[in-house]
This record gives C-alpha cells, structure tokens and sequence, in this order.
C-alpha cells in the first residue's frame, strides 16, 4: 500500500533513507537542512537505529566511515561550508571503497557566505571536493518526491558500487512542502558485502579496511581499480529527464530548482510558439553525457540556468564537444533566477522581442 503526506524536502529525504534500511545517521547541526538530522533523531529510534549528533562535522564523517565498514546503511547530512568539513573523510570513504549516502543542502557561499538556497557546490560535489583521483555518484532531486525517491536510490547506487553517494539538493528544496507518495513495503534488496569488517566470520584472517598505501606502485594499481569502476558508473547510470527536444531550436539546461525555473518557461514559450525544450540532469556526476548526443554538429542553442556563476556549464559544452553555442545566465549568493528573468534571456537569444 502506499500513502500521500505533506512533507518538507528535508524530511522526505530522512524517511527516503528509512524506508532504504539506513539505521545509523551522524551529523551536526547547519541551516538550510536542519530538519533532515530532526527528522532522523526521532525516527531512527523507532526502528531501532541509532542517531547521533557528533561533535563537529568532521567527527561525523569519521563515524560514517566505521559505520560503512561494518556494512551497514549509514548517512550523514549537512549544508555547503559543513561539506567542505567531511571532505577529507569523503575522499578516505571513496578510497576504501565504503558505501555511503552524504546529503548536501546548498547553501551560498563561498566562505560562509549566507544561509539562503544555492548551488554552487557543484564543483565540489562532481570534481572530488577532497584530495585524490576519486569520484562521487551524484542524484540532483528536483521535487520532494524526488528528494525521496532519489535518497533510496542513492543508497542502492553506493552499495552497487561500493561508493559514496550524494544527495545535492538546495535550501528551497530542502524547506519547501509538498505531498510525497510514500512507499509502505519493506526495504528488500539484499546485498552481499563479504567484505565487511564484521570479525572472522568463518574466515581464516579478519577484514581489514584501509586506504593507506606506502608503496607507489600498490598505490597506482588501487588507482586503476577505482578508475575502472568509475567507467562502470559512466557507462550504466547517466540519469536525465528530456523535455520537449525533438524539434527545439534552444534547450534550457537546468537542474534542482532551477529546472523547475526553467520547465515553467519551457511550457510558456512552446504555449507563443517557440520550439524551447530541456534537458534536466538528474546524476550531476556520471553527467549524462549520452543526453547530448544527439545534438552535436546541429545548429541546436543552449541555456544554461543555474543558481551559481555557471559551474555545470563546462559539463554541458564537454558533453557536445563540437563548438556548440552555449550561454548562461544564472543568480547566486542565494538569490533564485525568476522565470521572467530566464524568459527574457530565451527570448534574446532567439532574437525575439518580448511578448506582452
């Protein structure tokens, strides 16, 4: 059976990660995401996990990485400034191959910056963010639905693979309400993780598991191994919502808010006539190259709508690779694009006067 409730984004995340069969949760406290760790403080004792508010954010990740080890589900949740805190643990997590599902709540910045919705973590979220040659899987949610049927996926996506997990959301996804269908079955998916850290268990020699290597070469061999499986990732889970593009003349590309932004904009030029589609993506990272196929060597115009100074437009011009146009226009510092404002963009970029 399932059932609709009103939920703010954060919250749906929290019951998400429920529902996934997360039963270990350490953070510290940050706005905007303040009532996913609330939310979780009091469900996780109610199906007998355990919530634990750590002494810094840097002590939350480390706990993450010895819950991970046992093979258990475990998440951890914070907002831009607090993520650059984890990012170390996050690289250790990555290197040692621990499944984890890390929420980020975007807020402006750099530095502290302000607490108002952003996204200009994208960098950090998609190029590492911590030392090393490692990646995240990167879910963008574009509704509370989303927000928490992408937290369950996110979790099957990291014990797949072995591999952090990343849930990117902003500070409007995160506090805004919506109805969420939620799923009333029991988590089911079994997976085998012989390579827990969980004693002897019948083995000759326990588990052990580590990210340190002293020789070079061990190092290089580790290296290559985690690059094999991130071209595993590129290759099977490139996620994106394609909207209305098979005869566009100008695709909004736009992900989170922002293609909610976009998508009221897409649906008010097609109504006067204008061949507008868009293209959402929902893994920021395997970026879903495969989406833009199509569209290299055409005469096909791109914008770029993003609540940062255009950070995922590099992804965008990477993925045609042929000297397509592609603009920007964008808002940060927490101040949210307005459809009239990425409205008035489309229509110069067609070349069009304003339609009253």
């Amino acid at each position: 059976m399932k059932e609709k409730i009103l939920m703010k984004g954060n919250e749906a995340i929290g019951e998400g990660a429920i529902k996934a069969g997360c039963i270990y949760f350490f953070g510290y406290p940050i706005t905007p995401q303040n009532e996913l760790p609330h939310y979780m403080a009091k469900r996780l004792p109610e199906v007998n996990g355990v919530f634990l508010q750590a002494e810094s954010e840097v002590a939350a990740i480390n706990m993450v990485y010895g819950a991970a080890a046992t093979g258990k589900r475990v998440m951890t949740s914070s907002a831009s400034p607090g993520i650059s805190l984890k990012s170390e643990g996050i690289s250790y997590l990555a290197a040692a191959e621990l499944p984890a599902v890390i929420v980020n709540i975007m807020r402006g910045g750099p530095g502290l910056g302000g607490i108002q919705s952003s996204q200009s973590d994208y960098f950090q979220a998609t190029k590492g963010g911590g030392h090393g040659d490692y990646r995240n899987i990167v879910l963008a949610p574009s509704t509370v639905q989303e927000m928490y049927d992408y937290t369950k996926l996110a979790f099957d996506l990291a014990d797949k693979y072995r591999n952090p997990a990343m849930i990117l959301g902003d500070g409007v996804l995160g506090q805004m309400m919506e109805p969420v269908e939620l799923d009333n079955s029991e988590n089911r998916i079994v997976f085998d993780k012989a390579w827990a850290a969980t004693g002897k268990m019948g083995r000759s020699k326990p588990n052990v598991i580590d990210s340190f290597f002293l020789e070079p070469l061990a190092l290089e061999r580790h290296n290559f191994h985690l690059a094999e499986k991130y071209s595993l990732i590129r290759q099977n889970e490139q996620r994106w919502e394609a909207i209305l593009v098979e005869d566009a003349e100008l695709i909004l590309v736009a992900y989170g808010t922002s293609s909610r932004v976009a998508r009221s904009v897409v649906d008010r030029t097609r109504k006067e006539g204008f061949k507008i589609g868009m293209i959402r993506p929902i893994t920021l990272w395997p970026f879903p190259e495969l989406a833009f196929e199509r569209f290299r060597n055409t005469d096909t115009k791109f914008l770029v709508v993003e609540m940062s100074m255009g950070q995922m437009v590099e992804d965008v011009k990477l993925a045609l690779n042929d000297g397509s146009y592609v603009s920007f226009y964008g808002r940060t510092g927490g101040v949210v694009p307005s459809p009239k404002e990425v409205y008035e963009q489309v229509l110069t970029l067609l070349g069009k006067k304003e339609v009253a």
